[in-house]
């Protein structure tokens, strides 16, 4: 069950899974949808929000994967993601457009997170050692910049071939290096107990490692953005390659939906949640004038039953931050 908070943000059809169909969010420069699942896990600790609107070429994506228990985790990706959207959607206001100006814009939206979580953390005891992943990714016309916190992976796919984008602050890197100069088998590479340990995290302290670019990534029409929790990575970067490519002249719901069959398909006994979030770029050249009434954007929380439980006050705080942010 979603978060009463978020689950009113959704535009779907009363038939429609909430939780298993993808929701297309926009046309025009940017083909948008979001599609998540629980997985095997007893509950859901994933959080998306993605405001790609009709006519506009300046589109936002936040991922935040929670840890930290069942409420921690929870409340830990709910706030996060709530929080640096609206703190982007109020930098967007008042910065400047260049590469240095987004790029503090997109540190300033992480910062604003991990102080929301301290809060948190320093007012309520039950959600001590809570944390988050935390990737905010910001289009504006055919330029990509983003900020990214923790594993949460950001792939492009461009020409049948995938490229993680963003850098993995887990302790992966680290074990395929070992495996890369021969100091570990590759199977015992694949399962080693440390490999998803988090090297950096949003969880209220000082950050230890983040990913911000200083200048912008070239977006070209045909290229297919991926961002999600490392749920997806059940399956390999060159199956989610794949798929993207044989799927490139589908929209985006169809290539989230077959992603999420593969990762499914897959029948991992732990599998953990999945969140993916694609972004196809359908034209190089500018979108149309921006309409005077813009289309509501795309709002997906996965919160699980803590969430759910009527006037749980933290998802509460969050919907509040998204509602402030939507009248900017």
């Amino acid at each position: 069950m979603m978060s009463k908070a978020f689950a009113f943000q959704l535009r779907q059809s009363k038939d429609e899974d909430a939780n298993s169909r993808p929701k297309v969010a926009i046309k025009d420069r940017f083909d948008t949808s979001t599609i998540i699942d629980i997985g095997r896990r007893p509950y859901q600790q994933d959080a998306m929000v993605a405001n790609f609107t009709s006519g506009d070429d300046v589109g936002i994506g936040v991922l935040a994967d929670g840890m930290g228990g069942h409420l921690g985790g929870e409340v830990a990706s709910n706030i996060a993601a709530s929080a640096a959207f609206a703190e982007i959607k109020t930098q967007l206001i008042s910065c400047k457009l260049d590469d240095e100006g987004i790029a503090n814009a997109l540190n300033n939206a992480i910062d604003r997170a991990n102080d929301v979580i301290g809060t948190y953390v320093e007012n309520d005891a039950q959600l001590r050692g809570m944390g988050t992943t935390l990737v905010v990714m910001l289009t504006i016309g055919p330029n990509l910049y983003w900020a990214s916190v923790g594993d949460s992976p950001l792939y492009l796919c461009r020409g049948g071939k995938v490229q993680r984008l963003n850098q993995d602050h887990s302790m992966a890197p680290q074990i395929d290096a070992m495996v890369a100069s021969g100091m570990m088998d590759e199977a015992d590479g694949k399962s080693h107990p440390q490999r998803n340990e988090l090297t950096s995290a949003v969880c209220g302290r000082a950050i230890a490692h983040r990913d911000c670019p200083k200048t912008s990534t070239q977006l070209q029409a045909g290229d297919i953005l991926i961002l999600s929790s490392d749920g997806l990575q059940t399956i390999s970067d060159l199956e989610i390659g794949a798929i993207a490519h044989r799927k490139r002249r589908s929209d985006s719901a169809d290539i989230a939906g077959s992603l999420m069959k593969a990762v499914l398909g897959a029948n991992v006994e732990e599998q953990d949640n999945v969140s993916i979030m694609v972004v196809k770029i359908n034209a190089d050249d500018p979108a149309a004038e921006v309409p005077e009434r813009r289309d509501a954007p795309l709002l997906t929380s996965t919160s699980g039953q803590a969430a759910a439980k009527m006037g749980d006050p933290d998802i509460e705080d969050a919907s509040d931050l998204l509602n402030k942010a939507l009248l900017l």
